[in-house]
């Protein structure tokens, strides 16, 4: 029999999208405590089926899958510029593509208006109405409310219907930043977008015998599982390697190897790429905090997702993007150039500490990408200062490898400032073969 918190939630999975819903609401409907409730709509909020909005009210959503989660929404623009919802709340979880200022006559609007997009207007009902016609959101700025004609078409056409008390320069600057950093974050894919849940994984328990573990690579394109407790909870990892000469009859539990590596939802695939490919893993458990297991990620996996990043057109610049806009590569001579401006120094004028950590950082990425076909990762930094770099100095950089294996790699960094030797650095590098 299914316990009550289960009941709760498949009944808020079978409201419609665009429904509210309370803890006193589902309390009454379904005869349970408002304790009760409370944690199963908590636990409906974390599955993706519900969401809080301020001055809204909790909603019944359509629940995302992994490969959208980084896609902006209306309702995080709401959140964004603190905004208030007035209509077409079924569709706050629609994506935002672009926006646009409504400053110009109706007649002129309609080339800008799209579907997917939000048009940012003031206190213009006939805009406003021609946007939502046209299938644009609508943001109105200034504080200005809208009129209810205006909240039943936006109701009508599930399209969001919000107001702000911001005008709509900040308003712009702000969307526009948040749009900016989206682009950031579809480069950051981490491993819940890309792991085999549970349901699909092959593992073993600790009471299971080589025997089991012979059969389940018999039917498998991997020779590596993770071994569970009988509450599922992570102890070990089994492999070829470690049942060769073993008998049948063998528990799993005294051939595994114990304290495995595992990876979480949160971490990003670069750097679970970085500890398979270091350790030559082929396949990694996935955990949660308790370290029960959810699911595995393979190296073939992390390949698709490194490829499907390569892939897309566009992002938004990070610190590191612009730094590197800023080095100059002298490739006859192996060396880089650096003007220190205003922007990359502290408050007494010279570059900042973390800058110029960056720019050898950029310049030994660049070195070894280009000479030695390969990724990398930059495990350690020693970096010494001699001279004060000031604003206006023009620093020289030139890499030079002194230590290299088929996995690392060791560089000596010299900066000059006006021909001086002003900084030293002892870089060592972790060397991911390009395929």
């Amino acid at each position: 029999m299914k316990t009550k918190h289960e009941q709760i939630l498949e009944f808020i999975e079978r409201l419609p999208i665009g429904d509210k819903l309370s803890v006193r609401f589902i309390a009454k409907e379904l005869s349970v405590s408002e304790g009760t409730a409370y944690r199963a709509i908590k636990e409906a909020e974390n599955k993706g089926l519900v969401s809080t909005i301020k001055r809204v009210g909790t909603i019944r959503i359509e629940q995302k899958s992994g490969e959208n989660i980084e896609n902006l929404t209306f309702e995080e623009i709401v959140k964004i510029i603190d905004g208030e919802v007035h209509g077409g709340v079924a569709g706050l979880k629609k994506t935002l593509t672009k926006f646009n200022i409504g400053a110009m006559k109706e007649e002129a609007m309609l080339r800008y208006i799209s579907e997917e997009s939000l048009m940012i207007i003031g206190n213009r009902e006939e805009a406003q109405r021609l946007s939502l016609e046209h299938g644009a959101a609508v943001l109105i700025t200034g504080g200005f409310q809208p009129d209810e004609t205006v909240i039943s078409i936006a109701n009508e056409k599930e399209l969001p219907l919000i107001s702000t008390s911001y005008d709509t320069f900040t308003v712009a600057t702000m969307i526009n930043r948040a749009m900016t950093d989206q682009l950031i974050k579809k480069e950051i894919v981490r491993i819940q977008h890309i792991y085999t849940p549970i349901e699909q994984t092959k593992y073993l328990h600790k009471e299971d015998t080589v025997y089991t573990y012979r059969m389940l690579n018999e039917s498998s394109q991997h020779s590596r599982f993770p071994v569970v407790h009988s509450d599922n909870r992570l102890v070990g990892i089994v492999t070829a390697k470690d049942v060769v000469g073993s008998e049948d009859d063998v528990p799993i539990e005294r051939v595994m190897t114990r304290n495995p590596a595992y990876a979480k939802k949160h971490m990003s695939v670069a750097s679970i790429a970085h500890a398979m490919i270091w350790d030559g893993l082929e396949v990694m458990p996935v955990v949660i905090d308790d370290l029960t297991l959810i699911g595995i990620i393979s190296r073939q996996d992390i390949m698709k997702a490194m490829q499907s990043i390569q892939k897309q057109p566009q992002s938004g610049d990070t610190i590191a993007d612009q730094i590197n806009q800023l080095i100059n590569e002298d490739v006859e001579n192996e060396r880089y150039s650096f003007l220190v401006t205003p922007q990359t120094t502290d408050s007494i004028g010279a570059i900042s500490f973390g800058v110029l950590s960056e720019v050898i950082t950029e310049t030994v990425y660049s070195f070894l990408a280009k000479n030695k076909k390969k990724n990398l990762v930059v495990e350690q930094m020693n970096l010494h200062y001699f001279n004060m770099i000031h604003l206006g100095s023009e620093l020289t950089i030139k890499p030079v490898i002194f230590d290299e294996n088929r996995r690392s790699a060791r560089l000596d960094v010299h900066i000059y400032s006006d021909n001086t030797l002003a900084a030293k650095a002892v870089v060592v590098c972790q060397l991911i073969q390009k395929k």
